[in-house]
């Protein structure tokens, strides 16, 4: 596995860890992962709720925590690190502006268009931090490309194209999830073109990276073969012993078995891939899961009217409490059936790559 750049970052190991909200990918983990050459990534959608004012001091709670966890990431690793920011969190200028503060590596962003993301570096006096649009078609890459270079002159400085086999909230229409049209082998080839397109204007390298159902070394041999510079990963970092979630949450990884993987309306308006569990079956039989939400993290969540409140939910599931919450997992969750250290998984995933 070669080594590829983003801008002036060397990155050793071509594997980014996927961000994984609520809890489950923090400093412990991203650190780990940047520890072993890779790129360690820090989610922040719920990070606020590590805090103790979380519920009356949402906005403060959020950067706090945000701030706290990269300088604990910065103590642990001198690797990569970078942070997860979804376009849709109702606090996302917070936080994109506390990570390029603390110049962070490298923004992820998605679940949305971050069309202004180059604004907030343009603001600052960092030039370190790198941005990467999350993007699931060609079309994205081409559009969000256009906008940051008519509005800023900057092209992005790689990209994720994420397939529909990753777990959590998902970049597609349920019917298109199944849909070998719409498979990450399919896609990833469009947004290479756009990236190409853009290296050859600008003289610079663009690398993409690809997420979503990347699971085994072999899956990465077979990507890198079909043009990416990279893979993005987050369910099989789940299952190690610096993951930040409880161990209850990484049990229910290992117990899970293909028919319990389900897809769910989420509450903020997208499908998302989870383990199915009475919580979820509630839901689905038309039950209620009375709150109050004093935050509405998430723009396009309608507060009021669903049944259920998924950032506590996923805040229940993250310290292991599955009778209040559910997780969400990729397509293949299951198949580790132990808990392993970050170091002991990359030299798994060594193996698989050379064998």
């Amino acid at each position: 596995m070669k080594e590829f750049k983003i801008g002036n970052l060397t990155i050793n190991l071509p594997i980014i860890q996927g961000g994984m909200g609520v809890g489950i990918s923090l400093s412990r983990l991203a650190s780990a992962v940047a520890n072993e050459g890779g790129v360690g990534v820090i989610a922040t959608a719920g990070i606020g709720m590590l805090e103790p004012d979380f519920t009356h001091n949402y906005l403060e709670a959020n950067k706090r925590a945000l701030k706290k966890e990269i300088e604990k990431a910065r103590t642990i690793s001198k690797g990569i690190i970078g942070v997860n920011i979804m376009v849709a969190l109702t606090n996302y200028v917070d936080m994109v502006k506390t990570s390029i503060q603390e110049e962070v590596d490298i923004i992820f962003s998605g679940a949305g268009l971050p069309l202004n993301l180059p604004e907030f570096l343009r603001q600052s006096n960092n030039k370190k931090t790198k941005l990467v649009p999350i993007v699931s078609s060609g079309r994205a890459a081409e559009y969000i490309s256009k906008k940051w270079i008519e509005n800023y002159d900057y092209p992005p400085d790689a990209f994720v194209v994420e397939g529909p086999l990753a777990g959590g909230h998902l970049g597609f229409k349920r019917e298109n999830i199944d849909n070998p049209s719409f498979s990450l082998e399919n896609i990833m080839v469009e947004v290479i073109r756009v990236a190409k397109e853009l290296e050859e204007r600008f003289k610079k390298s663009i690398p993409v990276i690809v997420g979503g159902g990347v699971y085994t070394g072999m899956d990465i041999k077979k990507f890198l073969q079909l043009g990416a510079s990279a893979v993005q990963m987050a369910t099989r970092f789940v299952t190690t012993k610096e993951c930040d979630a409880d161990d209850k949450f990484k049990q229910a990884y290992i117990e899970a078995k293909k028919e319990d993987i389900v897809i769910i309306n989420s509450p903020v308006g997208l499908p998302g891939r989870a383990i199915n569990n009475k919580f979820i079956e509630d839901i689905n039989k038309g039950e209620k899961k009375p709150f109050t939400c004093p935050y509405h993290c998430i723009i396009t969540c309608d507060h009021k009217q669903t049944p259920y409140c998924i950032a506590l939910a996923l805040l229940n599931a993250f310290k292991g409490n599955f009778k209040d919450g559910f997780a969400f997992a990729g397509a293949n969750v299951g198949r580790e059936k132990k808990i392993i250290s970050v170091k002991e998984l990359i030299e798994t995933i060594k193996k698989e790559f050379s064998s």
